[in-house]
């Protein structure tokens, strides 16, 4: 093809030389093809409509996968925030084209809030790669469904299983996508409903014996939801002094003792190896923890007896949402620099920047 013609002069922002700001300047010339008609030359130093070179971006993404704030980052790079945002949002779009999804066999899904009036995000995780797949809003059975749908169909079919709470919302659209997969429900979701249940009784018991001018269970909230073997030289101390001054024996038969007796009794339900041998278990303990006359364990006994079937599966795949819950926490660090989020896809693509494993470097 011939040449055609030269465009009007472009520029590029290129990496600093001595502190200074440099700029590429050049009129692309454009080819006359007989078949398709003008057609622009695509420059070797710089991608399709971009305002930076390839080297300037590689070195813009270096720099805001360290710096946290978005602000900041900018700062470094002498550029503004919104051209800071469009930089990282290219880099999340290169990362995304060039990833592979070929093979997945555990995920984990959750919600993680959004910002306030009580929004919410569902984020997808590959347990096994660990790694975020993709972010949507909201936390209903359609979000569930449009992350999902990021896993190609005939990858879908072969998820061995995913974890999750116990949201309805959210197992309805795993049936639906993933035909496959085991649903298990996350073993540290079922513990915290325990722990929950735990902080409410020695809350309304240790107000009972306030009145009653008894004050042992002051300021031991934490001494409760702690595993024994976890607590510190003055939280033993202060249970030796509750087993001394309150009495061993009427701690033991009161309900406070009696729902951390229950609640500490569980751990031994997730080392089992076998699932008949943890059913077996789950069974004893449970009639034990109905027949405790206290409402809050009574309530989780019988949650936990209702969705059994999708927590025993926790002993043929062994996968927790440790790892999303981990993601969330820098999810919240996320947030926490920016200093929150208005919208909801500056936030996706922070979260897939950072939490994403993507290869966002341009390339020559």
């Amino acid at each position: 093809c011939g040449l055609k013609d030269h465009l009007p002069e472009r520029t590029w922002r290129h990496l600093d030389s001595m502190q200074f700001k440099t700029f590429l300047h050049c009129r692309i010339p454009r080819s006359e093809c007989p078949t398709h008609g003008a057609r622009t030359i695509t420059v070797p130093w710089a991608e399709s409509g971009s305002q930076w070179t390839l080297l300037f971006e590689a070195f813009a993404v270096l720099v805001m996968e360290q710096v946290a704030s978005l602000n900041k980052a900018a700062k470094l790079l002498g550029v503004s925030w919104k051209e800071a945002q469009t930089l990282r949002k290219q880099a999340v779009r290169r990362g995304l084209a060039r990833r592979s999804i070929d093979e997945i066999e555990y995920v984990g899904i959750d919600e993680k809030s959004f910002g306030k009036k009580e929004r919410f995000i569902t984020v997808l995780t590959d347990l096994t790669g660990e790694r975020v797949l993709d972010v949507a809003p909201s936390k209903s059975s359609e979000s569930a469904k449009t992350v999902l749908t990021v896993i190609p169909e005939e990858v879908r079919q072969e998820v061995q299983a995913v974890a999750m709470d116990m949201s309805a919302a959210m197992e309805k659209a795993c049936r639906e996508e993933l035909p496959a997969a085991d649903i298990v429900y996350d073993k540290f979701h079922i513990e915290k409903h325990l722990s929950d249940a735990m902080g409410k009784v020695r809350a309304r018991e240790h107000k009972r014996l306030m009145a009653e001018g008894i004050p042992i269970f002051k300021r031991t909230r934490f001494l409760f939801l702690r595993r024994k073997e976890r607590w510190s030289e003055k939280q033993r101390a202060q249970y030796r002094d509750i087993k001394r001054e309150f009495g061993a024996t009427r701690f033991s038969q009161s309900r406070i003792g009696r729902m951390w007796a229950a609640k500490e009794s569980f751990r031994p339900f997730w080392n089992y190896v076998s699932k008949a041998w943890a059913e077996k278990f789950f069974r004893h303990w449970y009639f034990w923890a109905t027949h405790s006359r206290i409402p809050e364990l009574i309530r989780v006994a019988k949650m936990i007896e209702a969705h059994l079937d999708n927590i025993l599966t926790y002993f043929r795949h062994g996968i927790t949402n440790a790892f999303t819950e981990g993601m969330n926490s820098k999810i919240q660090e996320i947030k926490s620099a920016a200093r929150g989020f208005r919208n909801f896809e500056n936030y996706r693509i922070a979260i897939l920047f950072y939490c994403g494993k993507l290869d966002m470097r341009p390339q020559k």
